[in-house]
């Protein structure tokens, strides 16, 4: 009867995480003919190997197909989380089937999806098993992730679930100094810094405008945070911009984890509606930086720190480095 139980959770689960893929990524991942290259996913390490111990890390994030970017952030991340924490065995799942379809069909890498990772901690004996998000925020993603978890809750001693990027005001502030750290050789007056966000219908694209508000209270004039498929919108930055009429460059970088998809084509590709041709298209100078959140240390060691508290707030014991 259990097993029965679980199968059914396991599929009714799986069919929530699959509604939940945006057509965003089914856009990125449909085109099995691409005309560019991502890097070389040899380079990259899935972590869905057996042998994990009583005590395992699961970091879930939505996952990329852009080799280059998925080695350099969330394989940073990951990499990271090891050290910080080096009794721990850390493991990886996505929670974008297609995009764990295309890496496999097209790379042969194999990387598990939620499920896969949960059944291999179950198959494998893990009693604590610590998750951590690599997501921006508290959206549909994360709620997803925390519903899936919620039929394994009896599958393990203790399950813990950590924090996205940005929970408290803290973390806004940490971020917030931290991409103003990673961009201020362009702040020379003259320059618009402008970061995408992906955007969402949940109640957390607030965020978005938090951390807007968080820059101007910092003083960071001529810092601008848009998304691709919410508010504010390219349009509502462009006219930011304009009206200011002090800017002759503007500086594009992705408020994301990767620089995937989003940041390659949308942010930076040549197609007329793309954020780097509608700013050309505005008379200016554009800097494109396909660097994602993930590249930045201080943007992984907040994340680390995110970890460590979830721990520490479930009362386990941890060496932490």
């Amino acid at each position: 009867m259990k097993s029965i139980k679980r199968f059914l959770a396991c599929i009714l689960s799986l069919t929530l995480l699959l509604g939940a893929v945006s057509a965003c990524a089914f856009a990125e991942e449909a085109d099995e003919d691409e005309n560019y290259e991502t890097g070389d996913a040899a380079l990259d390490d899935p972590r869905n190997a057996d042998g994990i111990g009583e005590k395992e890390l699961l970091v879930v994030s939505f996952g990329t197909s852009f080799n280059d970017s998925r080695r350099l952030t969330i394989g940073a991340i990951e990499s990271d989380l090891q050290a910080a924490f080096p009794d721990w065995s850390v493991r990886r799942a996505f929670t974008s089937q297609i995009i764990i379809d295309h890496v496999k069909a097209r790379d042969g890498e194999v990387i598990d999806n939620v499920h896969e990772a949960l059944e291999r901690a179950v198959e494998n004996g893990v009693k604590t098993l610590v998750v951590q998000p690599t997501h921006l925020m508290h959206g549909f993603e994360y709620n997803d992730l925390k519903n899936a978890l919620a039929e394994y809750a009896d599958a393990f001693e203790k399950l813990v679930l950590a924090e996205p990027l940005l929970n408290i005001d803290r973390d806004f502030d940490m971020l917030a100094e931290i991409i103003v750290d990673a961009t201020n050789d362009f702040d020379d007056g003259e320059t618009a810094i402008v970061f995408m966000g992906h955007g969402t219908e949940a109640e957390s694209n607030e965020v978005y405008a938090g951390m807007q508000t968080v820059l101007r209270e910092a003083g960071c004039a001529n810092y601008y945070i848009g998304t691709v498929e919410a508010e504010p919108s390219v349009e509502d930055v462009l006219k930011k911009l304009q009206d200011k009429e002090d800017y002759k460059r503007v500086v594009l970088r992705p408020l994301m984890i990767v620089a995937g998809d989003h940041a390659n084509n949308d942010m930076a590709g040549d197609d007329d509606d793309s954020w780097k041709s509608i700013f050309e298209g505005a008379g200016y100078e554009v800097v494109c930086v396909l660097e994602g959140l993930g590249q930045l240390p201080a943007a992984r060691a907040l994340i680390v720190e995110h970890t460590r508290e979830a721990m520490a707030a479930a009362g386990l014991e941890v060496q932490y480095e």
